[in-house]
């Protein structure tokens, strides 16, 4: 695209110099004049108060009238849903509601008694209608089968949105679907809602490290393709009583489709559990100073029977493994109970904890920003305080064994 500025009338007012992001308008002779870092991005064109800077490029009206429905894909393994799968159909139930349009699954496998089954549940919890694609080819997840299939479906049915969760499966099928169709995706989303005047949806996601977080529209392509970070949005509650529409399709699928075949599964052992699904959590920050100071948060976390966690400095420290972030770039986690240990509670691992159903905060420091959402505030040091709170659990518990009483 090529943008020019009309100098005659040029009023030298600078509202175009401050709108560019390129530094690619300067004043030459009280005229605005675009220089060599022009992109052509035409974002002064409108703030020009005069119509002076012109641009070639033609307007692309597209017809999207005939999309309609929020489409979730169901993630299946083995006859078992994905838990985000749930929490995406209450995100999608919303935007459904918003746009006055169906929820609808997406579900493939190669078991069609097991798919209806799993395709019942999804209706119980609340999708409308039910796409289902069953061969034998679709047995083990492969990008390029399940591709195919559902871009398929989408060329014939036209949803409006389409979601994933943002899973190792759905990190991978997402972008194939997204350039299979030509069409715009947004990665790793934490909200989505509906703009009510253009009808388009507003995609949430972090960006720059977590630094920022930048909402995203795709108002030229359909459907709406996004990914979802779990953990971060809610599932409706289950209801026998919802009604719903299960559509069969006969996929369409050769043996080329099959670039690869899955031989074997190989189980990495791994000793913890999810964090998303833990009931306590013992979170550690910069003020553990140490891999060393999380000996304490794993003997406090034992007895608590919950997991360890951290920030993401202590990740990048070498402290804990990847899958143990809590935070914006990590894992979004809702425990029973959140301890908060060394951690001063920047911005991006509040937005990873704070729905948490009780928080307890441990920080030298009085003005932590960690303290405006604990339930509880310890102020003192971390490397004391967490060593006498096991102590008193261990007494408690002892006692309570002694005398019969459960924990």
């Amino acid at each position: 695209m090529t943008v020019w500025i009309e100098p005659e009338k040029c009023k030298g007012c600078k509202l175009c110099i401050k709108a560019c992001p390129y530094d690619a308008v300067e004043i030459i002779d009280g005229k605005a004049v675009l220089n060599e870092r022009c992109t052509g991005c035409g974002a002064c064109i409108e703030v020009c108060k005069d119509g002076l800077i012109k641009t070639d490029r033609k307007e692309i009206v597209i017809d999207l009238s005939g999309y309609k429905g929020i489409w979730v894909f169901a993630e299946q393994r083995n006859g078992v849903l994905n838990s985000a799968v749930l929490e995406l159909l209450g995100c999608g139930h919303e935007l459904a509601k918003d746009l006055n349009e169906e929820l609808c699954a997406v579900l493939l496998g190669d078991n069609l008694k097991k798919l209806n089954a799993l395709a019942k549940q999804l209706i119980i919890y609340g999708a409308r209608k039910v796409y289902l694609g069953c061969d034998r080819k679709l047995n083990d997840y492969t990008t390029t089968p399940y591709s195919k299939v559902i871009v398929d479906l989408i060329k014939k049915y036209k949803p409006n949105i389409l979601l994933l969760s943002a899973t190792h499966i759905g990190r991978d099928l997402a972008p194939r679907i997204s350039r299979n169709l030509g069409v715009g995706l947004t990665a790793d989303c934490t909200e989505l809602t509906i703009d009510k005047e253009t009808r388009h949806m507003l995609q949430t996601r972090p960006a720059f490290g977590g630094n920022v977080m930048a909402t995203i529209v795709s108002p030229r392509s359909r459907p709406q393709l996004a990914t979802v970070r779990p953990g971060v949005m809610t599932a409706l509650s289950p209801d026998k009583k919802h009604k719903g529409k299960i559509i069969e399709s006969k996929p369409k699928l050769t043996d080329k489709d099959l670039m690869t075949r899955l031989l074997k599964y190989v189980k990495e052992p791994h000793g913890r559990v999810n964090l998303r699904d833990a009931k306590v959590i013992v979170a550690g920050g910069r003020g553990l100073r140490s891999e060393k100071g999380f000996e304490q948060l794993q003997k406090l976390a034992k007895v608590l029977n919950g997991e360890v966690a951290g920030t993401r400095v202590t990740i990048e420290n070498g402290w804990l493994s990847q899958d143990q972030q809590v935070g914006q770039t990590g894992q979004v986690v809702k425990p029973e109970l959140y301890i908060a240990c060394g951690i001063s509670g920047a911005i991006q691992h509040k937005a990873g904890m704070q729905d948490s159903r009780v928080i307890v905060a441990i920080n030298k420091d009085p003005d932590a920003p960690i303290f405006e959402i604990a339930d509880y505030s310890i102020i003192g040091d971390v490397h004391e305080i967490v060593p006498a709170i096991i102590k008193e659990l261990n007494t408690r518990l002892g006692a309570n064994a002694a005398q019969g009483v459960g924990k």
